[in-house]
């Protein structure tokens, strides 16, 4: 079930990046190895869902074949038969928790600077039939026919815009074929029965004066190299990503929320002592005390004993301090927020390390109990419940994440949220299956039912 779950979350990565992977020549070992890296990237992922999925067919098989009865009628209670899988849950989640810390860090590393590179690689020359071709920089494309068995290209128009002033060069032949060069780093075209159309630019001349000359080249064959960039992976340094949020442990993750932390107190204390000086006594001069001061007006007063012109100055002046406060206001406030979302981003990832592997043990204890509540083994029925409950914890997860980054929600709430609310349904069904209750038993509900209709048609006295 772990590698199922694995590959089935394998399938998902591929699918959402399917159109950075084809058509670009990738080497397979370049695949397997992106591959490999972001398989481990979901091993945190897949255990839970291991788990449940596992729990719920093993205590499915055992209640289907009466072995629970058999375990149960020999004084061995539910509780005393789950205990060795506890163990083995608490200790998968101690080294989920491991790996989370030590080793998904390092392949978050790797997976991203290459799937950065692979993302980054101009993909394989194809120009189709009738379509404008961009894919060689400061080059336009386009052909009217393709000859498949020949590879020749017929009615070739090039248009040449590397010097970015529009289409000044153009190049027409009847026909051509093209080929790389044994590097892969350019592009060779020769072309047959054509022109070469240039106009020559009239620098300083006034425009209703400029005669817009050109020039005409006609050629019977010509070649044109074209130079590819970014053709073939190149590798970039991964040192630029180590310092992500997703490629740092717990104990450097907690350095880096408290200096991100305290850039941010820093932000806000030099944002007041700024709008302190700057902008509420920008006339303030240290020279004078207070104790030297002998007179005071009321400023009211002094403002009405100017005339109208030095008032108006003074009002403009005034709202020209606002409008500077306002703005200077409105970026660190901007400042200060994408700060703390980065915090929070940083918060989540530190509490990810240990939610995951504690849903775990929360996933078991609501997979054993069902599978012996149900009674059913195989692939059938307890696939469809764990689907079920591994989409609720799921659902829960990415909306706590989600508030927690948005900062609806403290962090710990949120990346909580799924283990809080599915860990109580583990202590309620471990308990209705340790004494042998009868909650998938549909005749349970069908006797409620007649009882709650029977009391609802009885007629008070």
């Amino acid at each position: 079930t772990f590698f199922v779950s694995v590959f089935l979350l394998l399938m998902q990565f591929l699918w959402k990046y399917i159109d950075d992977l084809v058509g670009k020549g990738l080497e397979w070992n370049v695949i397997l190895e992106l591959m490999f890296y972001a398989s481990s990237t979901f091993i945190p992922m897949a255990l839970p869902l291991a788990i449940l999925l596992s729990s719920i067919m093993t205590f499915g098989n055992l209640g289907e074949h009466y072995e629970l009865v058999a375990l149960k009628s020999a004084g061995i209670s539910l509780p005393r038969i789950m205990r060795p899988l506890i163990i083995l849950s608490v200790i998968i989640s101690i080294m989920a928790f491991w790996f989370s810390n030590y080793v998904m860090p390092v392949a978050n590393l790797k997976m991203r600077s290459l799937l950065y590179d692979v993302r980054h690689i101009r993909p394989e020359i194809n120009i189709k039939e009738g379509i404008f071709y961009n894919g060689i920089e400061g080059y336009s494309i386009r052909i009217s026919k393709k000859d498949r068995n020949t590879k020749m290209l017929y009615d070739i128009k090039i248009y040449d815009q590397t010097k970015r002033q529009g289409n000044l060069n153009v190049t027409v032949a009847d026909s051509g074929f093209m080929k790389l060069s044994e590097d892969e780093k350019f592009l060779m075209m020769n072309l047959y029965n054509g022109q070469r159309y240039d106009e020559v630019s009239e620098e300083g001349v006034r425009n209703d004066e400029k005669k817009f000359p050109f020039r005409r080249d006609k050629f019977i064959e010509q070649s044109i190299l074209f130079e590819l960039e970014g053709v073939g992976l190149q590798r970039t340094d991964e040192d630029l990503f180590k310092d992500h949020y997703e490629m740092l442990n717990v104990q450097q993750l907690t350095v880096t929320i408290d200096s991100l932390n305290q850039s941010i107190e820093k932000k806000q204390t030099d944002f007041g002592v700024t709008m302190y000086k700057s902008n509420y006594f920008k006339r303030e001069d240290p020279r004078i005390k207070s104790d030297t001061v002998k007179n005071t007006y009321n400023l009211d007063s002094l403002l009405l004993s100017l005339n109208k012109a030095d008032r108006a100055k003074v009002y403009s002046l005034a709202a020209d301090f606002i409008r500077g406060s306002k703005s200077y206001v409105t970026t660190i406030r901007e400042d200060i927020k994408s700060r703390r979302e980065w915090v929070s981003r940083h918060d989540v990832e530190w509490h990810r390390k240990f939610t995951l592997s504690f849903a775990c043990l929360v996933l078991f204890f609501i997979g054993a109990p069902l599978g012996a509540i149900i009674r059913k083994g195989g692939i059938g029925m307890p696939v469809v419940v764990s689907i079920i409950f591994f989409i609720v914890y799921y659902l829960l997860s990415i909306m706590g994440e989600k508030f927690s980054r948005e900062g609806v929600i403290p962090v710990y709430y949120g990346m909580w949220l799924s283990s809080v609310v599915l860990f109580p349904f583990g202590v309620f069904l471990t308990y209705k299956a340790a004494t042998d209750s009868a909650i998938m038993n549909t005749d349970t509900y069908v006797i409620i039912f007649k009882k709650l209709k029977y009391f609802l048609k009885k007629k008070p006295n």
